[in-house]
């Protein structure tokens, strides 16, 4: 059991849906990103997605890239991103940290020194989005060896001969990705996301968490009713790059928060 799976037994037992939200590691600065990341928890998210900068971010739209491409140029590494989880930790041992990224960083530094370290500074899972199923022996089985969660991505492209190959080492959550496309490109729509999320937990007894296109709190409600849960990133990313005072990034946080646990 993770911290991740003990969160979702916490959120059955509470009859709740799951709020997941989504920060770029050092961006504008790691002392911000920090302060942000610490305040999460007591605004109502369950889960910390923590991105990993990176040159080249094929899954993510313009807000996310700039707020990798700030971070990479205010000198974050990945030893900071580390030290930002395990200074989280120090204060919080509960709360899911959950490392997203791309696969480069992570061959770089290499994937024993890197599960290594990470598990040592306190993340529980890992997404990476450029690693498919097919490259399983590359990080995914090495890292649930390790003890993390390594979540896997269903989009509306994945259709019923894929779907089972992209669950087969899936554990923690399926992030269902509800548009095709990047992130912040479009509204997620209950209508189309609903009966995909039916048809992957009818494969599946992992927790179906929904992202990309949810911007408002009526938004996560909405998606979160149909799902065990819904991420919200790109709208987060805005105000920070935006540069509006922390209290005011983490009180958007609460009120989407507010919205999923609605559903």
């Amino acid at each position: 059991m993770t911290r991740i799976d003990d969160c979702f037994a916490r959120l059955r037992a509470d009859r709740k849906k799951a709020f997941v939200a989504y920060l770029m590691a050092g961006d504008p600065d790691v002392a911000t990103s920090l302060e942000v990341m610490k305040g999460m928890p007591a605004a109502g998210v369950d889960i910390i997605e923590l991105g990993m900068p990176f040159t080249d971010p094929m899954a993510d739209g313009p807000t996310i890239q700039a707020a990798g491409q700030r971070a990479l140029e205010g000198g974050q590494t990945m030893d900071r991103t580390l030290q930002m989880v395990r200074e989280f930790r120090a204060g919080d041992a509960v709360t899911p940290i959950v490392l997203m990224g791309y696969y480069n960083p992570i061959y770089s530094r290499g994937v024993d020194r890197f599960l290594s370290e990470a598990v040592e500074a306190g993340a529980d899972g890992l997404i990476v989005v450029d690693l498919p199923p097919e490259e399983d022996s590359e990080l995914c089985l090495p890292a649930q060896a390790a003890g993390m969660n390594f979540i896997r991505l269903a989009t509306p492209t994945t259709d019923d001969k894929r779907l089972p190959k992209v669950l087969q080492n899936t554990s923690g959550f399926v992030y269902y990705v509800s548009i095709t496309g990047i992130t912040g490109a479009a509204a997620a729509q209950a209508t189309d996301v609903g009966p995909e999320v039916a048809r992957i937990k009818s494969q599946t007894e992992l927790p179906v968490i929904v992202g990309f296109g949810i911007t408002t709190p009526e938004a996560a409600t909405t998606i979160a009713g149909v799902a065990d849960g819904c991420v919200v990133g790109s709208a987060i990313v805005k105000d920070i790059g935006e540069g509006k005072p922390v209290a005011e990034v983490l009180a958007k946080v609460k009120a989407l928060a507010a919205g999923a646990h609605a559903a």
